[in-house]
């Protein structure tokens, strides 16, 4: 058994499943106008792909084949389903499910999972269940991993994406892309939504992976697709933002995956086309009268690009726009991350005042870095004892493993 879960056919099922079952899972969803119907069929389609394509082979069109099998599928069920309760319009259910496998590789702004983000962003969604649905169906993240992301129960979580479901279907919540008059109210919680998928995938909340690559493309994907429906400045800084710190993918993490961190890192391994498109997405969209959070952050990291060395970074304009994102955007988040810019420019024990009023307040306690941030500025002032405990606060909390070996490496080097 374990040498056939090995064998080629099988490794090219695994691979169709990884890059195209949230893709066939949106087509699904707007065939068959369910939420729960589609998942069935995704996973029968699979089904079906395992017991066929060792034998015939791996089809010429893999998403095609599966959304036609998923959709029969569903038919098949639904047809079953009639047996046993003749008094719903089962056959008017079933002639509603068009055929459209032959579409299924169409791209552009009618795109299946653009069509999905927007309707798991409706405005009758509360904002935190839309940032969960299109999580969880859309880009296939579990309830853990969303849990991690809102810093929640993965019960709380299941609970909220099933009542969301319920509330797409109760409301009959449409499945298409807004009207151009509805799309830019319609923007700032789709914006939201995009960018904690990249961050989910340009640092995975969890697991033995610093990255991964698939949710942090599949963002910028949609982030183009968002800049050509709708270039409004904010559209245009979150796709700039995304580009630039996907740029230093490749020199975030050794070979083996351990992290590096920004000021250690090869900076010849950094994508400079990346880099250029993002800090002349950062000038357009700054060029708007008012800057939005994302614009102001992609500003942060342009100044991180455009530095040939560590030492040569302008920490001074760096805390210049955070205190903009701090008026666009304020959250003790960016007051920390404020703060390690501030140690920066005027030294770790500025840095440390500010990072201790923030837990003093009782803000991000139960979040890892800002118990790392203090460690690492008593660290530097050799404030020993104090970073022993802010490194073991941060250990108990932290969830990914690179990051736990990194800040595991930190507290082992210490003085005894």
């Amino acid at each position: 058994m374990a040498e056939a879960l090995h064998d080629p056919i099988h490794e090219a099922i695994a691979a169709v499943y990884r890059d195209e079952s949230r893709r066939v899972f949106a087509t699904l969803i707007r065939l068959l106008g369910d939420f729960d119907l589609a998942e069935e069929a995704l996973a029968d389609a699979f089904r079906a792909a395992l017991e066929q394509w060792p034998r015939e082979g791996v089809p010429a069109n893999p998403r095609a084949w599966l959304v036609s099998a998923g959709r029969f599928k569903a038919i098949d069920g639904i047809r079953r389903r009639a047996r046993f309760d003749p008094l719903d319009d089962h056959a008017e259910h079933v002639e509603s499910i068009p055929d459209e496998s032959a579409d299924a590789e169409r791209e552009g702004i009618e795109d299946d999972r653009l069509r999905l983000i927007f309707t798991c962003c409706h405005p009758a969604l509360a904002p935190d269940a839309q940032v969960a649905l299109t999580l969880r169906e859309v880009c296939g993240l579990t309830t853990e991993e969303i849990a991690q992301a809102f810093l929640s129960a993965p019960s709380t979580l299941a609970q909220r994406i099933v009542r969301a479901k319920g509330k797409i279907r109760d409301a009959r919540i449409p499945y298409r892309v807004p009207e151009p008059d509805e799309l830019p109210e319609r923007l700032g919680s789709v914006l939201r939504v995009v960018y904690l998928v990249f961050n989910e995938g340009y640092l995975a909340s969890s697991g033995d992976t610093l990255t991964r690559v698939d949710l942090s493309g599949e963002a910028i994907r949609l982030g183009r697709l968002l800049v050509t429906l709708l270039p409004e400045p904010e559209a245009v800084g979150l796709l700039a933002l995304m580009l630039l710190q996907e740029s230093r993918r490749a020199a975030r993490a050794t070979p083996g995956g351990e992290l590096i961190l920004l000021d250690a890192q090869d900076r010849a391994l950094w994508n400079r086309a990346q880099i250029d498109e993002g800090r002349a997405l950062v000038a357009t969209a700054l060029a708007s009268r008012r800057p939005g959070a994302y614009t102001v952050q992609a500003a942060i990291a342009a100044v991180h690009a455009e530095a040939a060395t560590p030492a040569a970074t302008d920490w001074a304009r760096i805390v210049g726009f955070y205190d903009l994102l701090l008026a666009a955007e304020p959250s003790p988040v960016v007051e920390l991350n404020r703060a390690v810019a501030v140690a920066m420019r005027d030294g770790p024990a500025a840095g440390l005042a500010l990072v201790d009023s923030l837990l003093a307040q009782g803000h991000l306690d139960d979040y890892h870095l800002a118990h790392a941030t203090r460690a690492d500025l008593c660290r530097r002032l050799d404030l020993t004892d104090e970073a022993r405990t802010s490194y073991r606060r941060a250990l108990a909390l932290v969830r990914q493993a690179p990051e736990r070996r990194f800040l595991e490496r930190r507290l082992a080097e210490l003085p005894a």
